[in-house]
């Protein structure tokens, strides 16, 4: 057997990957420093460490669009995650991208997320900010927690019993950039980005589709039409055209045509299924359960793991946040029960 080693690798990377690409060799490096793996690059390492960690497993049980589905094959943010990587690999390849990164990143881009999906964000965020205001006389924005920065700081400092897992400085700038207008510091990172977008259009619909919400004729054609009428022509589409794009912009882009299209269809979902959908019924009662479960430990703070106490001495309510955003949505739930129903002794 032939050993490849960590060197080998690298001078790979340089043969073989587009100018663009981010080269682990050339990485900014970790906040810490490290001796490297003999046999993995950097951005190996980072992937391997995310997806060994505890909030990459707590995925599984976490929301994506539909709370507590009864159904077998509805998304989870696990699910979720492995389909980014899958699509962003995919560009990535294309484009002579380094597709360890793009991995690593895709991994590890949805940590952060509260039980009960973008509903149980909210509810943190305003409960967040209402005890600023009532205790430290604080306004605060509405988006005071934001999953992509508590992902970040979930690899960056909560991971490892409050140590982090130490990953490369590309890796964490994807993370903490994948969504919203930010931009990473990578090619990598903006693929995955887009990578993001391009799953969750997809399979919401694939999901909504399942669960008899929508129905492929109730989609609007003037973005069927250019995506296509399943979920792997719709896939194909788009990570085609990033290619196409990409190759001749010089950076991660779509054709004005398809991105159109797809930002069409996600306007579409907001208005049919993201906020007014049957989907949501159970929303107001996630969203009073995550606040109560914030009521409860910002009065209760003895009550809250040590490994979320290490840091933040000073900030109980970051301290909350980071327990309760953690939860998965059973967890939360078999929590919120213990505090709040009362329960037969058997003696």
């Amino acid at each position: 057997m032939y050993e490849v080693t960590r060197h080998e690798l690298e001078e790979r990377e340089r043969a073989f990957l587009s100018p663009e690409a981010q080269l682990s060799a050339e990485s900014a490096g970790r906040a810490c420093a490290e001796d490297p793996d003999p046999f993995r690059t950097s951005f190996q390492c980072d992937r391997d460490r995310l997806l060994h960690c505890k909030s990459f497993r707590r995925l599984s049980h976490k929301t994506q669009v539909f709370l507590a589905p009864e159904g077998d094959h509805y998304r989870t943010r696990l699910t979720h995650t492995f389909e980014v990587a899958q699509i962003a690999r995919s560009i990535a390849r294309s484009l002579a991208l380094n597709e360890d990164l793009t991995e690593a990143i895709a991994l590890g881009h949805d940590l952060g997320h509260t039980p009960f999906g973008h509903c149980g964000e909210k509810a943190l965020s305003q409960s967040m900010a209402q005890w600023r205001k009532r205790e430290l006389g604080i306004d605060s924005p509405s988006n005071l927690f934001q999953h992509n920065l508590q992902s970040a700081r979930i690899v960056e400092v909560l991971e490892r019993g409050g140590k982090g897992l130490n990953l490369t400085c590309e890796v964490v700038d994807g993370i903490r950039n994948h969504t919203g207008s930010n931009h990473a510091c990578t090619a990598e990172g903006r693929v995955v980005a887009l990578s993001d977008r391009i799953a969750y259009v997809v399979h919401d619909i694939d999901d909504a589709e399942r669960a008899k919400l929508l129905s492929e004729e109730l989609l609007p054609s003037e973005y069927t039409s250019v995506l296509g009428n399943t979920s792997s022509k719709r896939i194909e589409t788009m990570v085609l055209d990033v290619v196409s794009a990409s190759s001749r912009a010089g950076d991660i882009a779509m054709s004005d045509r398809v991105r159109e299209a797809m930002l069409g269809m996600r306007r579409f979902l907001f208005e049919n299924l993201y906020t007014r959908g049957d989907a949501k019924y159970e929303e107001p009662k996630a969203a009073a359960m995550i606040s109560a479960l914030f009521d409860h430990f910002i009065a209760h703070p003895d009550e809250i793991p040590p490994e979320y106490t290490v840091h933040d001495a000073d900030h109980p309510d970051v301290q909350v946040a980071d327990y309760v955003s953690g939860m998965t949505d059973r967890y939360a739930v078999r929590i919120f029960e213990d505090l709040k129903i009362p329960r037969s002794w058997k003696r």
